[in-house]
């Protein structure tokens, strides 16, 4: 009867039965749902509504909305990349309306494993652009595959199984979202490995939802007792997420953080480990999301690399000088400025204190497969260098000793830059002392572990 004779039409119950939902995101930043109950409909409702200054769509309402098992494929418009799509998708609305708030409740299976649930009120519709309606929920991600996510770029080699509870809020302009994340088997590298340990992560942002940037205003990223904060902008360009931000991490404890060293791909030496001591970073993130460029200084304090003789790498200088490393060795102070790309890593500025040697100084480059190519200065202590010079028939000025550092990470190798130590002397006065350059070339080498060559 309300039909008939006021055209009104109340619905009580609306059931979709496995529906095929595609949402699709073009590259001008609209949704292909933008207009659903929008200014086109109301163009479109009949003479009598447009009289009234309503449509047809605003109109309804449903005191129940149901979808169950449906199927959400999401992407772009135009694009060669897969949509992400979300399987058995419930969502239960009750009360829904146009122009009024509503409650509802949504989960789906994630892509590539894991469960979500979001459990909130939505609306009025936002006549202008669905998409920019006003929410605000409480958002619930369960075992959520990194890797098969469809969120990241599988040659990123980013992976790890993700758990987060957090807070959503947004009036149609700003979104805000806060919560806490927690990442298993985290790995951030594509010659990485499963961390050790799981990484947490605080976090409160706010994204403009039609610039499609956002600032993350709090990033505590917890591993164990070590605490490091992310803070800075990004902005959403088609298929990849600019970043430009911010790490500051200081005096972070060592032991806490050696198990995420596999996770960034950095390698020690076959069978080594870092014990003790801090690591203080003030690094900043720029390029894309999926492989940014890190740079800033690094300072390592008070550890030792267990399961590393250095001393034996370097047995000459070490038995001149008297000292050994022993079965680990100590690091009193390590700093650099590095640059962490998709083209590898270079160390500036190094400079390396070992107690128990000396003074180790250089810079060099580390590839993506773990080639080393170092170029460093030892200045050892215990009047080494000048025991190091009278062995090699140099006099007793006590120059540095130069060396290369070849190799992988897993298994470098320490060189004799013979050239350079001759060169030295040589500026030093060496050629008025001692004109035999080949013996002393031999001697050199001999420090190294060379045997020198039988004269002819």
């Amino acid at each position: 009867m309300p039909l008939i004779f006021s055209k009104t039409l109340h619905v009580t119950d609306l059931t979709l039965d496995r529906p095929e939902i595609f949402l699709l995101h073009s590259a001008s930043g609209k949704w292909n749902f933008s207009s659903l109950g929008g200014s086109s409909s109301a163009k479109s409702a009949s003479a009598g509504a447009a009289k009234s200054g309503e449509s047809s769509t605003t109109n309804l309402s449903v005191s129940k909305l149901n979808v169950k098992d449906g199927r959400v494929s999401v992407g772009r418009a135009n694009s060669s990349t897969k949509p992400r799509v979300y399987d058995h998708v419930n969502i239960t609305g009750r009360d829904f309306s146009f122009t009024s708030q509503f409650p509802f409740t949504l989960s789906a299976d994630l892509p590539g494993g894991g469960s979500l649930k979001l459990d909130g009120k939505a609306g009025p519709i936002n006549s202008a652009d669905a998409s920019l309606t006003p929410l605000e929920a409480q958002l619930n991600v369960k075992r959520l595959d990194l890797a098969s996510s469809g969120f990241v770029d599988p040659s990123s080699g980013i992976a790890g199984l993700a758990d987060f509870d957090g807070k959503l809020s947004s009036d149609g302009r700003q979104l805000r979202a806060s919560g806490a994340l927690k990442a298993d088997k985290l790995k951030l590298a594509e010659k990485g490995s499963p961390a050790g340990r799981p990484v947490e992560v605080k976090y409160a942002t706010e994204y403009d939802l039609q610039k499609e940037a956002g600032t993350l205003t709090q990033g505590d990223i917890s591993i164990g007792k070590a605490l490091a904060k992310l803070t800075g902008t990004y902005h959403v360009q088609g298929e990849q997420t600019l970043l430009n931000m911010k790490l500051n991490g200081p005096g972070m404890p060592v032991d806490d953080l050696e198990a995420m060293l596999p996770a960034l791909g950095v390698v020690l030496p076959s069978g080594s480990s870092l014990k003790g001591g801090t690591l203080s970073t003030d690094l900043g993130m720029a390029g894309s999301a999926e492989k940014p460029v890190i740079s800033g200084p690094i300072h390592l304090a008070q550890t030792r690399l267990a399961g590393f003789n250095l001393g034996s790498k370097l047995s000459a200088i070490s038995a001149l000088s008297g000292a050994q490393t022993g079965s680990d060795t100590s690091i009193q102070n390590l700093s650099t400025d590095a640059r962490v790309a998709p083209d590898g890593t270079r160390t500036e500025n190094i400079n390396l204190i070992i107690p128990a040697l000396g003074t180790i100084t250089g810079s060099g480059t580390i590839s993506p497969g773990g080639a080393l190519n170092y170029h460093m200065n030892a200045n050892l202590f215990g009047g080494a260098v000048t025991g190091l010079s009278q062995l090699a028939g140099l006099g007793g000025k006590g120059e540095s000793v130069p060396f290369f550092i070849q190799g992988t990470t897993s298994d470098p190798k320490f060189v004799p830059d013979v050239q350079g130590m001759v060169g030295s002397q040589l500026k030093s006065g060496f050629q008025t002392k001692n004109s035999n350059a080949n013996s002393a070339i031999d001697a050199l080498s001999g420090v190294f572990g060379k045997k020198k060559k039988p004269n002819k």
